[in-house]
């Protein structure tokens, strides 16, 4: 199966639809009303968490350096009611400007161990849009799947950039094997060696295609199924589990 390769312009579509469609969701919303799949939020909670954070970066991404920013906070006082979604509005559309004029190849932090460009930061806006406008959508009881592609690439940031960089939700060390994941539906297959705290994505592009790899755990869904798993809005039992499900725990971020 070929591995898909984002670009600005995929991600940038996908932010032009996902953050919309996030915008429209949260409208529905009453702004005290819970957020099921991150239950310590409320709806405006949500917006002030994503708008803050489209904040944050629209302030060191083009600066044109490595150097970390302060780190990110909510900042008190935001708007509440219908002024929060007005408040979300114009930071996204501030941040899209940012995003739309910047060389991926330019340098900017990021937290991960690879490449400091900004193309880092034209993905991750990406995906976290995507998975909190699904989020948002959930609690107003009218969740869609993630765009087959966009999860794909989702489902390689989590094994590519954020497992590396020991996001891990869980602070156990204890695991050690290959696990699978399949997303039919997009055409792809990632193998991931899991060795106590370190990981290696392994890879499927190559003559090593033929290799057996000996995985101990298999997990296949759907390509936003998967993605929802690892960031623990799905619990693993919704997709199709064999071998170890014990190893499965050492994928979820947060």
């Amino acid at each position: 199966m070929s591995r898909l390769h984002g670009t600005k312009d995929f991600w940038l579509g996908a932010l032009r639809t996902e953050g919309p469609t996030f915008g429209a969701a949260i409208a529905e919303g009453a702004p005290d009303l819970r957020v099921p799949s991150c239950p310590e939020w409320t709806i405006t909670d949500l917006v002030h968490h994503l708008g803050s954070i489209y904040q944050w970066v629209r302030g060191f991404v083009s600066q044109g350096n490595t150097e970390a920013p302060d780190r990110r906070t909510v900042p008190e006082g935001l708007p509440t009611g219908t002024a929060a979604l007005d408040w979300w509005r114009a930071e996204y559309d501030q941040l899209m400007a940012v995003l739309d004029r910047l060389d991926p190849e330019a340098p900017a932090w990021n937290w991960a161990p690879q490449p400091k460009k900004v193309a880092f930061w034209h993905r991750r806006m990406a995906h976290d849009t995507a998975v909190h406008r699904w989020d948002a959508q959930m609690a107003v009881a009218a969740g869609e799947p993630l765009e087959a592609k966009l999860a794909a690439d989702g489902i390689s940031e989590v094994l590519d950039t954020w497992l590396p960089a020991g996001r891990r939700r869980s602070s156990e060390q204890g695991w050690h094997g290959v696990v699978q994941l399949v997303a039919a539906d997009a055409g792809q297959e990632w193998f991931l060696r899991l060795r106590g705290t370190g990981v290696a994505l392994l890879d499927t592009d190559t003559i090593l295609d033929t290799d057996d790899h000996h995985a101990r755990a298999h997990l296949s869904g759907t390509a936003s199924d998967l993605l929802l798993a690892l960031w623990g809005r799905l619990g693993f039992d919704a997709l199709d589990v064999a071998g170890d499900p014990n190893l499965l725990d050492g994928l979820r971020v947060h």
